[in-house]
């Protein structure tokens, strides 16, 4: 960016660190704005303060304050992306350990969500946590500005249906790259999808893929382990985050007193 020598005059010199010298974009105006960042003026960007020439003249450097406003942006995104909203009060906080045959698996959601790697999969009967402790460790996730996307099985099959639509504003291709892509996938529900050879391909595909690039997976399921498509259950074994699949034994939270659930529930 070329200034005049003139307007050049009006722009503040800032120091950052000890070498770096920065010149804010636009000359400084006085809009009666106090919200307006000192810093940049609400420029939002500052160029390097170097001569004609220099590898850095005329490059653009964010503001602090644009970099926040695009953080909160990408985050807002991510949210809305990650098809967890009606999960959000479902946290690690709320959840009680101290129910029977529920602390093993809520130990190790706890710890998958702090890194999340290999496949952490619940198993277990309906109402015993699985979709809590799933919903946790991707909000967990999620709250850091990592992609998550939550979808239960089911669902997720109708959507990329609907891909071949007429009226579809997503193809197919694009839809399936972004769930199977993903950095945290959640696959709520495993094995309560309609058993069509399409789904249970697509299924495969997705899983496969996902395997293959040891992307970081959550899979819950009422159903039994070995009633699963064999080479799924394969790779989950292969991929298990501890070496094992979880087995949350308590019964249905649905159905407990008040009294004997965590604080929140």
């Amino acid at each position: 960016m070329s200034t005049t020598p003139d307007r050049r005059s009006q722009m503040r010199v800032i120091t950052l660190g000890t070498t770096t010298h920065l010149r804010i974009v636009e000359p400084s105006r006085t809009d009666g704005n106090d919200q307006v960042c000192p810093t940049c003026k609400g420029a939002g960007f500052l160029v390097a303060d170097v001569p004609y020439g220099h590898p850095r003249f005329g490059q653009l450097i964010p503001c602090a304050c644009k970099q926040a406003d695009q953080q909160q942006r990408r985050q807002a995104t991510l949210e809305q992306l990650s098809n967890i909203a009606d999960f959000r009060d479902q946290t690690f906080a709320t959840f009680d350990p101290d129910v029977p045959g529920v602390r093993k698996a809520f130990l190790r959601a706890h710890t998958f969500a702090q890194r999340p790697q290999g496949w952490l999969l619940l198993f277990g009967p309906c109402g015993a946590g699985k979709t809590h402790l799933a919903a946790a460790a991707a909000s967990q996730v999620l709250d850091r500005g990592e992609p998550v996307l939550f979808t239960v099985v089911p669902d997720l099959l109708d959507h990329l249906r609907a891909t071949f639509g007429p009226t579809s504003e997503v193809g197919y291709d694009e839809r399936f790259e972004q769930v199977r892509s993903v950095g945290l996938l959640v696959l709520d529900d495993l094995g309560t999808e309609s058993a069509t050879g399409w789904a249970r391909e697509k299924l495969y595909q997705l899983l496969n893929h996902r395997y293959n690039q040891e992307l970081p997976t959550i899979i819950t399921s009422n159903r039994a382990p070995d009633s699963l498509d064999q080479r799924v259950l394969s790779r989950m074994y292969q991929l298990a985050f501890g070496g094992e699949i979880l087995r949350v034994a308590a019964e249905d939270y649905r159905k407990r007193p008040m009294t004997m659930k965590g604080a929140g529930q």
